[in-house]
Order: C-alpha cells, then sequence, then structure tokens
C-alpha cells in the first residue's frame, strides 16, 4: 500500500491529496481573516504616527492605549471559546468579525486618548475569542500530522498584516482633511469594513465539520473523522483532563507562561516598529514599505519552520530555537548605531518571534481535547495576550525614560531568552508523564 493512501471501506483514501483539498478550502479564507484581524488590532501603530500629537498621546499612555484592546481581549477569551462550542464556529466566527469590524470604525470617533482607550478596549471584547476559535475549529479538520502547517498557514496573517498592513495605512495617513476628517480616523473607519464583509461571508464559507462538505468524498469524510477520534482517543487513554482540569493542570500554566513571555518580544517589537524605523528619519510612507520587508521574511520563515517541525515531530526544540534566535538578534540589534544593522538585527527578530508563533500552538494540542482544549487553549491566550498590554507598554516606559530603544530591545530580548527556558520545562514535564505511562 502507498504511504499515502488508506484503505476505507472498500477504496483507497490519498490522504495527502484529501488534505490539500481541506487546506485549499479552508486555509485561505481564515488566513484572510486573521489578516484583517491583525490590521485593525495593529493599525494603532500607523495611526499614532500623526494621532499622538493630534490627541496629545505620550509614549507612556500610547502603550496604555494599545494594551487596553488586550485587556478585553483577555477578558473575554474563556467565554467566547465555549460560547463557540454551544452556537457552532461557523455562527460564532462570523459574529466575532462583525462586531470587531464595527469597533474598529468606532475608533474613529474618538476625541480624547480616554475614548481612544475605551473603544480599544471594547475592540479587544468583541475580537477575543477568534484566534482560539480557528485554533479549536482546525482540530476539527486536520489530524496531528498536518496541523502545525496549517496553524501556520492561518498565522500568515501575522506578518502578513504588516507587509499588506503597512503601505495600506501610509497611504490611507494621506487623505488628510477629506470630509473634515483627519488621516488617522480614515485610517480606523475604511480598515474597519473589510472585517464586517469577511464575517458576512464565513456564514456561507466555513463549515462546522468535515461530514458536512459535499467537496469531499464520503470515504475521506470518513477517513478523517476516523483519524480524529483516533487521535482524541488516544490522547485521553493518556489521561483525561475536564474543563476545570484544564485550567489549573501545570503543563497548561507553564504554557500559558511560555505564551506570554514570548509574545512580550514578539509584541514589543511589532509595536513600536514603526516608530523605530521612522526614528532612523524616514517619511510616514517610507516607514510603511520598511517594515513590510522583516514581516514578509518572517512569513516565509514560519511556513518553513512550521514544516520542519511536522515532519521531525520535535514540537519541544523547534520552538526553543526560534526563541534562541530572537532573542540574540534583538539583544544584538539594541547594539547596533547603524540603521541598517539595526534593521537587520530585527529581521532576524521578528524571523524568530514568528518561528515560536508558527509551532507553538503543536504543543498543546497534544495533550487537550473537548471542552479541556477550550478552557485550556482559551486560558493560554488569555495569559498570553496580555502581552499584548505588558510588551507596549514595557518599550513606551523604557523608552520615555531612557535615550532610544537600545534599552527596551535588551529587555525584550530577556523575556525571549525565558520563554526558551519554559519551553524547556514544558518538553521535561512531558517526558515525565510519558516516562510514567505505562506501554
Amino acid at each position: 500500500m502507498s504511504s499515502t493512501a488508506v484503505a476505507v471501506g472498500d477504496d483507497r483514501v490519498d490522504r495527502e491529496r484529501t488534505m490539500a483539498k481541506v487546506s485549499l478550502r479552508i486555509l485561505p479564507f481564515v488566513c484572510m481573516c486573521f489578516l484583517v484581524s491583525y490590521i485593525d488590532r495593529t493599525n494603532v501603530s500607523f495611526a499614532a504616527l500623526t494621532m499622538n500629537r493630534d490627541l496629545g498621546i505620550s509614549p507612556t499612555l500610547f502603550g496604555w492605549i494599545v494594551g487596553a484592546f488586550f485587556i478585553g481581549y483577555c477578558l473575554s477569551e474563556i467565554p467566547s471559546n465555549l460560547a463557540l462550542q454551544k452556537f457552532g464556529a461557523r455562527r460564532w466566527i462570523a459574529r466575532i468579525m462583525i462586531t470587531w469590524g464595527i469597533m474598529t470604525a468606532v475608533c474613529s470617533l474618538a476625541r480624547t486618548p480616554t475614548q481612544l482607550m475605551v473603544a480599544r478596549f471594547l475592540l479587544g471584547v468583541a475580537e477575543g475569542g477568534f484566534a482560539p476559535g480557528i485554533f479549536i475549529y482546525l482540530s476539527y479538520w486536520f489530524p496531528a500530522r498536518w496541523r502545525a502547517k496549517a496553524v501556520a498557514t492561518f498565522l500568515l496573517g501575522v506578518p502578513l498584516a504588516a507587509v499588506i498592513g503597512g503601505p495600506l495605512s501610509s497611504a490611507i495617513l494621506s487623505l488628510n482633511g477629506i470630509g473634515g476628517m483627519k488621516q488617522w480616523q480614515w485610517l480606523f473607519l475604511l480598515e474597519g469594513i473589510p472585517a464586517v464583509l469577511l464575517g458576512a461571508v464565513c456564514l456561507f464559507t466555513l463549515l462546522d465539520s468535515p461530514k458536512k462538505a459535499d467537496w469531499l468524498s464520503d470515504d475521506e469524510k470518513r477517513w478523517i473523522e476516523t483519524e480524529l477520534q483516533r487521535e482524541r482517543a488516544a490522547i485521553e487513554a493518556a489521561g483525561h483532563l475536564s474543563l476545570r482540569q484544564s485550567l489549573t493542570d501545570a503543563r497548561v500554566l507553564v504554557l500559558s507562561l511560555t505564551y506570554l513571555t514570548g509574545l512580550i518580544g514578539l509584541n514589543g517589537v511589532y509595536y513600536w516598529m514603526p516608530q523605530i524605523v521612522k526614528s532612523l528619519g524616514l517619511n510616514d510612507v517610507t516607514v510603511g514599505l520598511v517594515c513590510a520587508v522583516p514581516n514578509l521574511l518572517g512569513a516565509i520563515a514560519m511556513v518553513l519552520w512550521a514544516r520542519s517541525s511536522d515532519r521531525t515531530g520535535k514540537r519541544v526544540w523547534h520552538v526553543t530555537a526560534t526563541c534562541l534566535l530572537g532573542a540574540a538578534a534583538m539583544a544584538l540589534s539594541s547594539l547596533a548605531h547603524n540603521g541598517v544593522l539595526v534593521m537587520l538585527g530585527l529581521s532576524v527578530a521578528l524571523i524568530g518571534a514568528f518561528g515560536f508563533l508558527a509551532t507553538f500552538w503543536a504543543l498543546p494540542q497534544t495533550f487537550l481535547t473537548g471542552r479541556a482544549a477550550a478552557g485550556g487553549f482559551g486560558l493560554i491566550l488569555s495569559v498570553g495576550n496580555s502581552a499584548g498590554f505588558f510588551g507596549p507598554y514595557l518599550v513606551g516606559w523604557i523608552r520615555q525614560t531612557t535615550p532610544g530603544y537600545s534599552g527596551s530591545l535588551l529587555w525584550l530580548s530577556g523575556f525571549l531568552l525565558v520563554t526558551a527556558i519554559l519551553t524547556q520545562i514544558f518538553g521535561a514535564s512531558v517526558r515525565k508523564r510519558r516516562a510514567a505511562v505505562p506501554a
């Protein structure tokens, strides 16, 4: 029998061909949704190029405004995951997208820093649960062998948001005065529309399970469902977790801290990169184009590293290696005084940080299923996404108290180093548990 075919009933199913069909139907759309998601949550970093002056926002206050989104996001994470299981992925993800698109546009109505902070908080509440909801949704369609690559393809929306969103945001900033609105107001208004439209498309595009897909044969549906059930049974045989247990399990807690420290490093650079680049003496349009380069490199690295992770199965070491690479590059960037060297260091740092993002989510899926996955994923993301507050705020606070960005980058390097250590602690815990389970 071919290594890519299995017997199902009287027919043979080509596994690679089947998963290619699933990938083509699902992954481009969810990647586009996440791209829009990241543009809408990070466009405040480009709006800041003119908005901070108009509204009188200091570096520290800007960190608070960025962080307000993640406070709302974290609070709604677990409830949103549980609602997704109750109402179905298709309807709940559509609801999330439509409401966050509306709230992005509402940000354009802010007239004071406080109003903008409240709008950003509500945007976080609206978007909360989207990423873990997609992670759970992908687990309904992709067996473990294909899952890291599927997650990485979805997460391509993060670097692509900068590749596309940077130049787009810079172009929108040229609309100053049209209709009596400021550049940053046009930015929020126009970039909120795609989420509403894609949310409506969700209702007709996403299916809740393979058995509802008329573009799969009966044998292909049966093989996917059987493979997923077999994996869930194997995980639960090694120790089934309830929803409550998933919120206190040591592995979940370690991964929550791992994701927190990793995202502090990523978000700290991601949100402040436009201002770091502008400090090199570039204009607003050039800033968007320059910021696109390291993110494009990060996008390529995400896919290649995820494929390597799927091929070798060495999940822990793939996560660890990317963190160490990012930490070293960020530290070197903090010591550089030449603009080209700074950008080179930031580019390599983002490659490491995005590689972490691409491979990390293979770790919790090795032991979480069902409602335990909804709770565990939600807790990891809730704790981790608080980095969206701590990372930008830390950079802003250090930037306001020290000259330049060198001190901030050095601190962010330290957080990625801690992430590598925590990943190894998780790996040691997994090996210990496996050793304790009788063959």
